[in-house]
């Protein structure tokens, strides 16, 4: 049997979180071979250099017995190798039956400087596993909104070396693609390990659109970015559901931080239109009769020299045309259609 059957040998280390029992390291190990009428199977093997411990999986490759099978290629998966931080260990690959020189081998280190984490939705937390070594110091873990700087998003947790648990649980509120977790030695000037789960997330992306807000006292149409954003905002008409956004000439911004339209008709067609290099994204507030207003939003009605704070009205003002009407700094042309 020719070497070339076995294609490639991948290892990596993984995370198993279990509510009860808190979470484990394990080293998987994936192989990428082709299909060969005397193979039978596959067996993989994990010696540690520290102790000597080897660990072997077997996996049983459904024979080729047919020609039209030989030479076709394969994705073999093994199970979980139980691993623990900064282990060395010396990975193989083996055929079923073995044939001398047929072996695929590779060296792996279970990094001690990297933070394993799970994310659990239902919970609303990510569960971090906090790095073990011998003659480790404390060890600090927070969330933090990346900015300019990465703002805490609640207190830093302290794991002392002498923890029996290594496993810190984060709740967060909102996921969003600047949502980071940061690990730290207790030592001077330790170097900050920060990974952000969600930040290539489809989902999390699309909370970023979800903060426009309409001030009907001054009629302003507002968004303020939860993250950091680069790219173009600009008003747009949408017709009806389903129908394309057609953007308003001269309304465009830059997004960097708040972006603000006043003087803006409470159109249900009128929309905002959000460009960057994820893709475009299109929110209309006055979809629904109930339109978003900030939470601290009041107006203050004066009467007979006294005044009084009352909740704002949107609908208390004076219908206007069907057509989007913005007052800014250079007039804006409406739609020709």
């Amino acid at each position: 049997m020719s070497r070339s059957v076995l294609e490639a040998l991948t290892s990596y280390t993984a995370m198993q979180c279990i509510p009860s029992d808190g979470c484990s390291l394990f080293l998987r190990v994936r192989a990428s071979i082709t299909l060969h009428e005397h193979l039978r199977g596959l067996e993989a093997c994990t010696v540690s250099l520290d102790t000597q411990e080897t660990q072997c999986q077997s996996v049983w490759v459904a024979r080729a017995s047919h020609r039209q099978q030989v030479g076709q290629q394969l994705q073999v998966y093994f199970g979980c190798f139980a691993v623990s931080v900064a282990q060395h260990l010396y990975v193989t690959l083996r055929t079923i039956p073995h044939f001398c020189g047929v072996q695929l081998d590779q060296k792996h280190l279970v990094e001690a400087g990297k933070l394993s984490y799970w994310v659990d939705r239902r919970r609303k937390a990510i569960l971090v596993q906090v790095p073990r070594a011998s003659g480790s110091p404390d060890y600090y873990v927070r969330l933090c909104h990346k900015r300019f700087t990465c703002e805490d998003v609640g207190a830093p947790v302290q794991v002392t070396a002498n923890n029996v648990s290594r496993v810190v649980s984060l709740p967060y509120s909102q996921e969003l693609p600047c949502l980071c977790l940061e690990g730290w030695s207790a030592t001077p000037d330790a170097v900050r390990i920060q990974i952000c789960p969600f930040e290539n997330d489809t989902e999390a992306l699309e909370v970023l659109w979800d903060t426009v807000y309409y001030h009907p006292g001054s009629q302003t149409l507002s968004w303020e970015p939860t993250c950091p954003v680069s790219g173009h905002v600009s008003l747009c008409w949408r017709p009806g559901p389903g129908a394309s956004c057609r953007k308003l000439q001269r309304s465009s911004q830059l997004v960097h931080r708040r972006v603000q339209y006043p003087l803006v008709d409470t159109q249900p067609q009128l929309c905002l239109k959000f460009s960057t290099s994820w893709g475009s994204w299109v929110r209309c507030p006055f979809e629904q009769r109930r339109f978003p207003t900030p939470p601290t939003s009041r107006c203050t009605c004066v009467t007979g020299g006294s005044h009084s704070s009352l909740p704002a009205n949107p609908h208390s003002r004076p219908a206007r045309s069907l057509q989007p009407q913005v007052t800014s700094q250079l007039p804006l042309p409406l739609p020709s259609w």
